[in-house]
């Protein structure tokens, strides 16, 4: 299955400033060319996108159909005490 980047995909990779993170997200974002056979993909309901990969505390969001386009990546913020 072929791996589209989108432009604002490419943009958010750009602007995290720790490189190991960039590089995770790249090399488990490889993977995705033996969609469904990837660890850490969660199908979506009732969202924008159709699927997410998770990689530590990022969240690669993307739309599969023919082929698999990445659309967004995002951080998680993490919880506190005032969440609930």
């Amino acid at each position: 299955m072929n791996v589209i980047w989108q432009p604002k995909a490419l943009k958010h990779l750009k602007k995290i400033g720790d490189r190991s993170a960039q590089e995770r997200i790249l090399a488990a974002t490889r993977g995705l060319a033996a969609f469904p056979n990837c660890p850490n993909i969660k199908s979506l309901t009732n969202h924008e996108y159709t699927h997410r990969l998770r990689v530590g505390n990022w969240r690669v969001l993307f739309n599969v159909f023919e082929e698999v386009s990445i659309l967004s990546i995002e951080e998680v913020k993490k919880r506190d005490e005032q969440t609930y």
